[in-house]
């Protein structure tokens, strides 16, 4: 994992279309814009891993999360 220093209003690219920026810094929270192609999803870790749970097929035997007993 790469780890940079950055203050407020300071980037960082990505290959030659991504910018994130630092756009402000409030006690533990850090606040991003991200400039990315539409084409190129853009998702905070736990809505990533929600899609990724919708997405995953159905084993035999499994329920779905919503099915109840």
């Amino acid at each position: 994992m790469l780890v940079l220093s950055r203050h407020r209003d300071e980037s960082i690219m990505i290959g030659d279309n991504i910018v994130i920026t630092i756009v402000d810094i409030r006690g533990d929270k850090v606040r991003l814009g991200i400039q990315a192609p539409t084409e190129i999803p853009v998702h905070r870790q736990e809505v990533y891993e929600a899609i990724q749970r919708e997405r995953a097929p159905v084993k035999p035997g499994d329920q779905p999360a919503s099915a109840s007993s």
